[in-house]
């Protein structure tokens, strides 16, 4: 079944100032249905260069520096999150093409055909339950064609250069990481539940999760931004989770359109990856302003709790399934 989706895309754009907000710096095959975890959140946050915040302990206000030009290295993590993606997508398309198997769709204008999500590493449940549980992992850089990889793109870049200044580059990587995993998991979940066999890949729970982690990081008023910027910020990024999981729940409780007009999107997954990163972000606020190493160690406990979390329900879920 295709997982195609005809989108009406819609750009938020945040405002044009640069606000400062830098907290840490640091130096066998199943013929069953294909589905997004994803198919891109159709309305992107834009966003804006961003730039410092205070480190350990410092007061929020402080004199007001000139800002530098920010480049490619200036976000290091989002940058090589979205070039793992665009490589593996690249190599899919390689083999398809490259007669090493039947082709059937080329991941262009159609999907890639099972086959090929499989040995990339797509989340088959199936295989999950087998023992294949790093599919939970190598699923969220995987895509199922050009328009649903280059939309998860942009809003990951236009969510990921204000969540790395926030997080960090290791905090953006675990985020985006621990969210995608959450979301494959509640897909999991799902399919065992409900007894369908589901074959989920893309980037956008992980996306979702880095959308929920903001919402919450944007609430501290002690951030050196004016309180009514970052009042507007948040909304922003409220108003792209908000629109996309209606586009992705919405046509379906209501019947309007067919699934192959809209392909296989598994809302599991981004609710799953959006409470996940609402959840990671709730212990972080209240170190955002107590100094870089009780941010960096309240962040590390986090984390490390989140990925037991997860073992363990994935635990549960595969004794379930037995």
């Amino acid at each position: 079944m295709s997982s195609r989706a005809v989108r009406l895309t819609c750009t938020s754009r945040l405002p044009d100032a640069a606000p400062s907000l830098l907290l840490v710096n640091d130096s066998s095959q199943h013929d069953v249905p294909v589905t997004t975890a994803d198919f891109a959140p159709a309305v992107s946050v834009t966003a804006a260069p961003v730039q410092d915040l205070p480190i350990e302990g410092q007061p929020a206000q402080q004199p007001q520096r000139r800002r530098q030009r920010p480049s490619l290295w200036s976000y290091p993590a989002t940058y090589t999150l979205v070039g793992i993606n665009v490589a593996v997508y690249l190599l899919m398309l390689l083999y398809s093409h490259a007669g090493l198997h039947m082709p059937s769709a080329t991941g262009i204008s159609s999907d890639f055909d099972p086959l090929t999500m499989q040995r990339f590493g797509a989340s088959d449940a199936a295989l999950v339950l087998q023992g294949e549980w790093w599919r939970l992992i190598t699923a969220n850089f995987e895509h199922v064609t050009l328009l649903h990889i280059a939309l998860n793109m942009w809003c990951l870049w236009n969510l990921g250069v204000f969540g790395e200044p926030l997080l960090g580059r290791r905090g953006l990587v675990c985020v985006y990481l621990l969210t995608g995993i959450t979301g494959n998991i509640f897909s999991l979940g799902l399919s065992v539940l409900t007894r369908e066999e589901l074959v989920v890949a893309g980037a956008s729970g992980a996306v979702f999760g880095i959308a929920g982690i903001l919402i919450v990081l944007l609430s501290n008023r002690g951030l050196s931004v004016p309180w009514e910027e970052l009042k507007a910020l948040r909304r922003q990024v409220i108003f792209f989770a908000g629109i996309n999981l209606a586009i992705g729940i919405g046509p379906q409780l209501l019947g309007v359109f067919s699934s192959s007009a809209i392909g296989r999107i598994a809302n599991s997954a981004h609710i799953g990856g959006f409470v996940c990163g609402v959840a990671l972000g709730l212990p972080l606020f209240p170190r955002m302003m107590s100094g870089r190493t009780a941010y960096r160690h309240r962040q590390t406990q986090a984390f490390i709790v989140t990925a037991l979390v997860l073992c363990l329900v994935g635990y549960a879920i595969s004794a379930f399934a037995r």
